[in-house]
């Protein structure tokens, strides 16, 4: 259904009743819409792994207006990069085309051009294939992963100083990281990629969640980052840029917070290794989880920053004593936590 005061808009997006700066937010986006196709340019979906069950299955995507040319040259997640992702412009309400088998569904993008819809789908456990068209786009193919009802381990992890080094809080770093610093440069943590590697390896048929508060308009950069430095595969959980309906700007601690609980209520008989740094908020954010779903954590391994690092970060926190029966282990990188690890039955 369209909203008759808003062409073009779904109703449900258009009755929100939009803070103030994102109703500014929408009327640019608008502006720049309508500019952008009378300039040729055409609406491409941007897939994001995707994860669920053998009854149903998340899909995340985004759709941006791109040039024509685009699919003829690369993937849109080759090409949309850098400061460049934070210029494109979200078709806002786009009706996407999801295909899943022989099963075709249609969803709505959000205000932002983000996809994040869950579908009721029957699939083999394993990694698996799911195609997306808006539009008259050309169709695009991403991966989901399907997690067999067997399993009953898995992992989420943090980004940002957890598996790469940003010091994301400070606004100048973090600006730099984002828009300027070329995505070769930026420095992966010591030893993660094989200590995640290895407690997948170990846990076969495991998901792997990387759960951060960075912007889907780095999605791609995040996974090419991810992907040269031998991280294992899986979804990325990220939030979108700028205005939200009811606030100034995003909330990232809320936006965690929330995924965490929706993963534990999707997969109740999974127990979670939460990984993270002691840079932010992860540490408060697990023990709220723990405390609340303590049968769904097998254990909390949290990277302590290098003092460098914990001066662009703001400062760090020290290891406390946590009420609780689930194992947290501190160490500077993957190698340290690996080895406090494995004196843990993780079963």
């Amino acid at each position: 259904m369209k909203s008759p005061d808003k062409p073009g808009i779904p109703a449900p997006i258009a009755a929100l009743r939009l803070h103030r700066a994102a109703r500014i937010d929408d009327a640019f986006l608008e502006w720049r819409a309508q500019r952008g196709r009378r300039r040729g340019l055409q609406a491409t979906v941007i897939p994001y792994t995707g994860y669920g069950s053998t009854t149903w299955v998340r899909v995340l995507a985004r759709v941006l207006l791109t040039k024509p040319d685009l699919s003829r040259a690369a993937t849109p997640a080759q090409r949309v990069r850098g400061w460049r992702s934070f210029t494109s412009i979200p078709v806002v309400g786009a009706e996407v085309t999801i295909t899943v088998g022989a099963e075709t569904h249609v969803v709505t993008a959000d205000r932002g051009g983000v996809v994040d819809a869950r579908l009721a789908v029957e699939l083999a456990p394993g990694w698996q294939q799911i195609t997306l068209q808006a539009e008259d786009s050309r169709p695009v193919v991403e991966n989901v992963f399907i997690v067999a009802p067997t399993v009953r381990f898995g992992v989420i992890s943090d980004i940002d100083d957890t598996v790469m080094v940003t010091a994301l809080p400070r606004p100048l770093v973090a600006a730099w990281n984002t828009f300027v610093l070329d995505e070769h440069a930026r420095t992966p943590v010591p030893g993660m990629a094989v200590f995640l590697e290895r407690i997948v390896r170990e846990h076969a048929g495991s998901p792997v969640i990387y759960l951060s508060t960075g912007a889907w308009n780095v999605a791609p950069t995040l996974s090419r980052f991810l992907t040269r430095h031998l991280y294992p595969s899986g979804a990325l959980l990220l939030t979108d840029w700028g205005p939200t309906h009811d606030r100034f700007f995003r909330s990232g601690r809320a936006h965690k917070a929330t995924n965490l609980r929706r993963l534990a209520e999707e997969f109740p008989e999974i127990k979670w290794l939460l990984v993270g740094d002691d840079g932010q908020h992860d540490e408060e954010l697990y023990g709220e989880f723990s405390a609340e779903f303590p049968n769904n954590v097998a254990a909390v391994a949290i990277r302590q920053l290098s003092p460098g690092e914990a001066v662009l970060a703001g400062g760090r926190s020290k290891p406390e004593e946590h009420a609780t029966r689930i194992s947290w282990v501190y160490a500077p990188d993957g190698a340290g936590l690996l080895q406090q690890l494995d004196a843990i039955d993780l079963a």
